[in-house]
């Protein structure tokens, strides 16, 4: 039986990517991942995750990434209920994973509160037919989706510090934490919108360009 594991990295913050990242193996493979030591990405330190993604790639079958940027996350959930279309968005991207991975049974780490709710947003961009076993915190409860997650992990890390060398410390990217804030406002100051790898979108992003605009009323 073929085995996958799919995670996410990347949810919240305002800036960069949202990653998806699945694996496969064997079924009887799979002890190898705990025999490597892997475990939930968070838990990890970044040059633990660095390695084991190295290990990881080496003894599974086949692995699948892909990135959505700012501006493709922007566009979904722009407008309507933001939190629906993002999980669709993250559903429609497992599923295209799957796809490429072909197994018989897929482990995901649900980001829907609802877990049967995502399996079934994820089924029903399938085209062929496939076990999905969809739970919450799944990257701590299977060692294939634990290493989807350190693949995702380390892949968003390589965008983030790419984007930390051309445009300086912008913090870890969540609303709170003051460096992040400030370099809100510091690109709305400078440019009057924001770079392409902010998804202006998140409330965050909404919140600081609303006290600009509302800085700039008052002097008028």
């Amino acid at each position: 039986m073929l085995v996958a594991g799919v995670d996410d990295a990347g949810r919240g913050p305002v800036i960069g990517p949202l990653v998806i990242a699945g694996v496969l193996m064997k079924e009887e493979d799979m002890p190898k991942l705990i025999q490597l030591g892997v475990k939930d990405s968070k838990l990890l330190s970044p040059r633990r995750r660095e390695m084991l993604a190295v290990e990881i790639k080496r003894v599974v079958l086949k692995y699948s990434v892909i990135k959505l940027s700012p501006k493709e996350i922007d566009k979904v959930v722009q407008t309507g209920r933001k939190l629906h279309r993002l999980n669709r968005l993250e559903a429609r991207t497992m599923a295209k994973v799957i796809g490429v991975l072909k197994p018989d049974i897929a482990y995901v780490d649900a980001s829907d509160v609802l877990e049967e709710r995502f399996k079934q947003h994820i089924s029903e961009y399938l085209s062929f037919k496939v076990e999905i076993v969809s739970e919450h915190k799944a990257d701590k409860k299977y060692p294939i989706v634990s290493a989807a997650s350190i693949i995702a992990k380390v892949e968003r890390d390589k965008e983030i510090a790419e984007l930390r060398e051309k445009h300086g410390d912008f913090g870890c990217g969540y609303p709170t934490d003051p460096k992040t804030i400030n370099f809100l406002h510091q690109c709305l100051t400078k440019f009057g919108e924001y770079p392409d790898f902010v998804r202006k979108s998140w409330k965050t992003a909404e919140k600081a360009k609303s006290e600009k605009n509302s800085r700039q009323t008052k002097l008028i």
